[in-house]
């Protein structure tokens, strides 16, 4: 941490994808940077984490959605990381499990409830996801279940409109070093006080005032990345109190999401080879249920996706109760003999976690225009970035970069360097073209 009346250009609250983003822009414009983070660690809700078995796993973010337009696969091949373009087989869940006719059945039933929210998406008035589902639908328990897992939310808490405006583009790729640890390596090298928590942002006089736990900095213009669960509880104030920033994060909470890594041993993995990268369905009868992905990049191991009520519950139990309960799922799936060839490496749990009380966000009902007053900068001093902040990518790393890229930008054209300042300036190295 600099000494307590560092002045700076900007100071970017958040060292997740949205804030190193942000300050690579600001640093290649020659302003002078500071970005204070909670963690020990960059990186934000992208956590990997290495094991022992030689392969790493991400707790956070993991796909490279929209891999097409995203901005970090570029970044990742020119910062050396391997892109596995293997498409998820998402779509063929039922099939593996049920036959080809269910799968054609789950899939006609799920192409009409999604033609039915795109078309309410646009009516004048907002409501629940969950009134567009067939009044006792064989398949709404599994449309149920996927906005847990897409949302982090039962399907009655998310607004329609809000769903409607997301737009991927359904390429999905991944990282076989890790997502989390690409974001991690783009932001090394930038001016980072971690381990500093933020407690108050005064924006009441000449310039803005960050108080820290560790001091206070100085700025000309702040850009704020944190998760809406700490602006909507206000565990970080302003002065002067801002009551609609406030209201618009509490519309837009945090769903939970959490992970499971079961290893297979020798001979698990060797029975389950031909399942590599495959994706399944804990029950395809009930809301509360897992999504599996077999031997993910071939690796000896099984990754479990848990969302909404269920992840709560069982991220309290930690990683014995996600592991008894992914055990009774994978029974259902492979027999009883499975079990002996399991044991847990690690789970997340982002519900619990401080920083962020949840894992991405979605709308409430009625509250998808919350995004945009999210977003809206404060006299042109105040910026507001991450990726609930997107409108077309929200939930995704990289709506967060290009939220970060675009709040840099707007901060950038509200100011000009300023050399002389009193602070540790950072120049930088150059920024990482973003590609399309």
């Amino acid at each position: 941490m600099t000494e307590s009346g560092g002045e700076f250009d900007v100071v970017i609250i958040g060292a997740g994808a949205a804030g190193l983003s942000a300050a690579k822009h600001l640093a290649s414009t020659g302003h002078t940077i500071k970005i204070v983070e909670a963690r020990t660690r960059a990186g934000g809700r992208a956590h990997t984490m290495p094991t022992e078995f030689g392969f790493a796993v991400d707790l956070g973010c993991e796909w490279l959605h929209s891999a097409d337009i995203n901005p970090w696969v570029p970044i990742a091949r020119q910062l050396g990381f391997t892109i596995d373009e293997t498409l998820p087989d998402w779509g063929r869940r039922i099939a593996w499990i049920k036959g080809d006719a269910a799968q054609r059945e789950w899939q006609t039933a799920m192409e009409a409830f999604y033609a039915r929210l795109d078309r309410a998406a646009d009516a004048p008035d907002d409501q629940p996801a969950s009134n567009l589902l067939e009044p006792n639908g064989k398949w709404n328990a599994l449309l149920g279940a996927i906005s847990n897992w897409a949302n982090g939310a039962e399907i009655d808490k998310v607004s329609v409109r809000d769903y409607g405006r997301y737009d991927p583009t359904y390429v999905n790729w991944r990282v076989r070093e890790g997502y989390g640890a690409l974001i991690g390596r783009y932001g090394e090298g930038l001016p980072v006080a971690f381990d500093t928590r933020v407690e108050r942002i005064e924006h009441d006089g000449p310039d803005v005032r960050v108080v820290t736990d560790r001091g206070t900095l100085s700025a000309r213009a702040v850009i704020v990345t944190l998760p809406t669960t700490v602006i909507a509880e206000e565990r970080v104030k302003f002065l002067p109190a801002l009551p609609t920033k406030v209201a618009a994060a509490a519309g837009l909470p945090l769903g939970v999401v959490n992970k499971l890594f079961l290893r297979l041993d020798e001979t698990g993995a060797r029975a389950l080879a031909r399942e590599t990268d495959r994706h399944l369905v804990g029950a395809l009868d009930r809301v509360k249920t897992g999504s599996y992905q077999i031997r993910p990049h071939g690796w000896p191991m099984i990754a479990g996706f848990y969302g909404g009520t269920l992840s709560v519950e069982l991220e309290r139990g930690g990683i014995d109760a996600f592991t008894a309960f992914a055990i009774e799922e994978l029974v259902g799936l492979f027999g009883s003999d499975i079990k002996t060839h399991l044991s847990p490496i690690a789970s997340s749990s982002w519900g619990l976690d401080p920083c962020a009380r949840g894992s991405y966000s979605m709308a409430l009902p009625g509250h998808a225009d919350d995004r945009m007053t999210l977003t809206a900068p404060v006299d042109g001093r105040l910026f507001f970035a991450g990726e609930a902040c997107s409108i077309a990518h929200f939930g995704t790393a990289h709506g967060a970069y290009l939220s970060g890229e675009e709040a840099a930008r707007a901060a950038a054209s509200a100011l000009t360097p300023s050399p002389g300042r009193t602070g540790a300036a950072w120049r930088g190295a150059p920024q990482i073209p973003a590609g399309t």
